[in-house]
């Protein structure tokens, strides 16, 4: 095998390796909801950890409202460390926007 010959197997490596490192990083940056079946295609059950809500206080801190089960944590993340605050199970409250509006003396339009 002489030189052009490696050079040759060196330069197909090279491309090879770009081509696909190119297809990842488009996955990533143009399909993200492609990226996430992928990984959850073996899993079809429910998932216990739900991110509810995140507030950013300011560039080095954020609040975030987590529910684990049927229980919700308030944690504050930044500045190399994390609080949590836990909350209590959550109450399913009814959605049915009548119920709330049933009263003595209020009429309905």
């Amino acid at each position: 095998m002489n030189w052009i010959d490696l050079l040759r197997a060196i330069f197909g490596l090279a491309i090879t390796l770009g081509l696909i490192g190119l297809a990842a990083y488009a996955v990533r940056r143009y399909a993200p909801d492609l990226m996430a079946r992928l990984q959850t295609q073996g899993e079809r059950r429910e998932r216990r950890l739900k991110v509810i809500e995140t507030l950013i206080l300011d560039p080095s801190r954020r609040l975030v409202l987590v529910r684990v089960d049927q229980e919700e944590r308030l944690i504050l993340l930044g500045e190399g460390r994390e609080l949590i605050e836990p909350r209590g199970p959550v109450e399913n409250k009814p959605n049915d926007s009548n119920t709330a509006h049933q009263g003595i003396g209020h009429d309905r339009f």
